[in-house]
């Protein structure tokens, strides 16, 4: 499997960069941490709007901060957006600071931070699932073409090959499944979430070719990558009709990508009354959102706290000039990825399912079973 970058954000993003800082328009930068400060090395991160306690994504970025800033006796600073027009001014907040590594969290970021880092060459940036690389030529949809280079030698972008893990999500979900009918649902179509959908898909295909069944996937088509979508990353009525839908379908494992809106799906499967699992993306929500955990089957693990500690530790030890730029890319093999334990599901899965999945793991990893993503490539 080859691995290469690819631009995430669409030509909406674009638009974000050139928001200017306004007083009041985004939330002061906040100081955190307890570590004694044995260097003047800060570093600092600026939230998706979904929030740092979003019990998934943010959540998971700011804790990998957190322990980065600890592991080199430094302290940090974060600044929470509430919606796209802070991504801008809480960047610049950032730079105001004087914080010497900027992590932005998303490919909504994107724009702002590829401006910021062209504006502050000093200044090293590193953004979560985007790979920063916009050639400026867009497709027939609007969308940026990806050109392979990042735009700014001080950007190191840190993505994720979910869709590796999301096929052992998809392959547990159809095991499991008795009413051979299982759906996924996302906030967004970028590709960064649209690969956990197409790796869940691929991998309900898996266990069909596998053991001659036809569960059917609904909420997502991946040959012609369209589904159902809830247009943002909020826990809303939105994101609850739209889990309804696939009720209503006669699905009985339900993936939602996309933050927070797993929990609306909770409280859609727990207004059926229903017997329906649902899985997590990001984090094992069964320990960052135990509200709804006898309905947790698994969740589809990115890495993405270890990989932002990684990240913070390496840039403290690095010389000014000579920042790594090369992308971080989480798989399977390097554990970037991964799929939870089955935590209270586990007497009534299959019991030779763990023993499945860890063969395809197997597979995938040395390169038997290739798992397509914008991520990969077959040689």
């Amino acid at each position: 499997m080859k691995i290469t970058t690819r631009k995430v954000a669409t030509s909406a993003l674009a638009m974000v960069g050139m928001a200017v800082l306004l007083a009041g328009c985004a939330s002061a930068p906040k100081q955190g941490g307890t570590a004694t400060t044995t260097s003047k090395f800060l570093p600092c991160m600026v939230s998706d709007n979904g929030g740092f306690d979003d019990k998934s994504f943010n959540q998971l970025g700011l804790e990998g901060l957190i322990a980065g800033a600890k592991a080199v006796g430094a302290t940090y600073k974060k600044a929470e957006s509430n919606s796209d027009t802070d991504y801008a001014p809480n960047i610049d907040s950032m730079v105001a600071a004087n914080c010497n590594l900027i992590v932005t969290v998303g490919f909504n970021l994107s724009a702002a931070t590829i401006t910021a880092a062209k504006a502050n060459p000093d200044i090293q940036f590193a953004i979560i699932d985007d790979a920063a690389d916009n050639s400026g030529a867009k497709d027939a949809k609007g969308n940026d073409i990806p050109d392979g280079k990042v735009d700014a030698p001080n950007i190191k972008p840190i993505l994720f090959d979910t869709a590796q893990a999301a096929y052992l999500g998809g392959y547990a979900a159809a095991s499991y499944s008795k009413s051979g009918v299982v759906g996924t649902f996302g906030g967004m179509q970028f590709p960064t979430v649209t690969t956990f959908m197409d790796g869940f898909a691929n991998g309900v295909d898996g266990y069909n070719k596998a053991k001659s069944k036809s569960v059917k996937v609904v909420g997502w088509d991946a040959a012609n990558q369209t589904g159902s979508f809830t247009g943002g990353f909020a826990a809303n009525d939105t994101a609850k009709s739209t889990a309804q839908n696939l009720i209503d379908q006669g699905a009985d494992v339900i993936f939602p990508v996309g933050g927070p809106i797993f929990q609306s799906a909770g409280a859609a499967i727990t207004d059926s009354g229903k017997d329906i699992a649902l899985m997590g993306a990001d984090a094992d929500v069964f320990n960052t959102f135990p509200t709804y955990d006898k309905l947790y089957l698994t969740s589809v693990l990115k890495g993405i706290d270890p990989a932002v500690q990684a990240v913070v530790k390496l840039t403290a030890k690095q010389k000014t000039g000579t920042f790594d730029n090369v992308a971080y890319v989480g798989t399977l093999k390097n554990h970037g990825v991964g799929i939870a334990p089955f935590h209270d599901f586990a007497s009534k899965v299959n019991p030779d399912l763990q023993k499945e999945l860890d063969a395809i793991k197997g597979d995938i990893i040395s390169g038997k079973l290739t798992v397509k993503s914008y991520l990969s490539s077959q040689e």
